[in-house]
């Protein structure tokens, strides 16, 4: 069973990322024909921020290695990052100022919400552009042959979160609760078309205005309709809030978070009295992720930042650059149209930090598909679920 906690250094390691970011984004790199520049856009503020710093831990450690070993065929990597606040207007403004900066490749964002405005951008200037995160459905039905994605799609943990809930938990009368953005909003749809493909009761469903910090009348609605368990499929913060308003209101049913909850700041932010029995649906967490290619990042990570990553998405984002650095080595091209096409037609079976392989299908989507289930025990870890 795989464990990991609130990390104390994980504390220590957020207390210096901060400074880190001084300068990053504000002065754009010479090009030229001994640099290869490569962007990276996430939260790096707001209330996401500890996913976005997780990204720029990642790919810059790789970055760095990359070079110390004499770059991608000769060149150096200069990496150019941006903060979106995981907001669809600022990701906007990011694709311009990144696209001015004659990146040929971006690696981001991490909500869906702010990856799809980007990609629109890097679609019309011919960027390839790799997300780790973003898992809506609908970003790859748009036709952009230079879009890609580490993740997997909303469609399959729907799948997984519906016969987990039926089949696993043995629970019928079910409610569901997202917050109208594109990433929840998917998940919520695929999942309530799964259960009700499984026969389970759909008791409740309805959205909340990630804006606002009282969910009361939402929760009351939900209260009256007495549901077994209830399948939040937003993000962490709006998550925390409505586990702490729940337990205040004496609700008692079964709590289960998509994969915008699957990080430990959503124990940090509710409490571990309240978040113990949580569930969530996610990719494989970081402590799960055996391979050598995983271990081998998560010793380089803890040594560079004192902790191990605390997210499964700061593992997805080192996979991006991977793939990215492993098109350029085998193409000898930084070409977006050449790295695109190959990534489409010749990358087969590559060995992933994120495992076990890697592969894209002709929409860019990610081939297979893992999920798994977690609860949050009573030291506030995420252990595997077992019943």
């Amino acid at each position: 069973m795989s464990r990991w906690s609130l990390s104390r250094a994980w504390s220590r390691a957020r207390v210096a990322l901060p400074l880190a970011l001084v300068g990053c984004s504000s002065v754009a790199a010479p090009d030229g024909d001994t640099v290869i520049m490569l962007g990276l856009q996430g939260p790096m503020t707001g209330e996401y921020a500890a996913e976005g710093l997780g990204y720029r831990n990642a790919v810059s450690m790789l970055v760095d290695q990359t070079n110390a070993a004499g770059g991608i065929n000769g060149r150096t990597i200069r990496l150019v990052i941006e903060d979106d606040k995981g907001d669809a207007q600022e990701s906007a403004l990011v694709a311009d100022r990144l696209v001015a900066k004659k990146v040929v490749a971006v690696i981001g964002a991490w909500n869906s919400g702010a990856t799809e405005p980007a990609s629109a951008t890097y679609n019309r200037a011919g960027i390839l552009h790799v997300t780790p995160a973003s898992t809506a459905t609908r970003l790859t039905t748009k036709g952009y042959q230079q879009f890609f994605r580490i993740c997997f799609l909303d469609e399959r943990q729907g799948l997984f979160a519906a016969t987990f809930i039926t089949q696993q938990l043995g629970l019928r009368k079910v409610a569901l609760v997202h917050d109208n953005s594109g990433f929840a909003l998917g998940l919520a749809e695929s999942t309530k078309r799964y259960l009700e493909a499984q026969g389970a009761n759909i008791a409740f469903y309805d959205a909340i205005n990630p804006a606002e910090s009282d969910f009361g009348a939402t929760l009351t609605k939900l209260k009256a309709t007495n549901p077994e368990v209830v399948y939040f499929t937003g993000y962490f913060p709006q998550g925390a809030l409505l586990l702490k308003q729940a337990a205040a209101m004496g609700l008692k049913m079964q709590w289960i978070g998509g994969n915008g909850m699957s990080t430990t700041e959503l124990i940090t932010a509710a409490g571990v009295g309240v978040a113990k029995g949580v569930i969530v649906t996610t990719e494989p967490l970081p402590g799960d992720l055996d391979s050598p290619e995983a271990k081998q990042f998560v010793a380089d990570y803890t040594a560079k930042y004192g902790a191990a990553p605390n997210s499964v998405w700061t593992m997805m984002a080192a996979d991006a650059f991977r793939v990215v650095r492993h098109a350029m080595i085998q193409t000898t091209s930084t070409d977006p149209t050449v790295l695109a096409e190959w990534l489409h037609k010749s990358l087969k079976d590559y060995p992933a930090i994120t495992g076990p392989i890697i592969g894209f299908d002709d929409k860019g989507d990610r081939l297979g598909t893992i999920h798994r289930a977690y609860v949050v025990d009573d030291r506030g870890q995420f252990v595997l679920y077992k019943k």
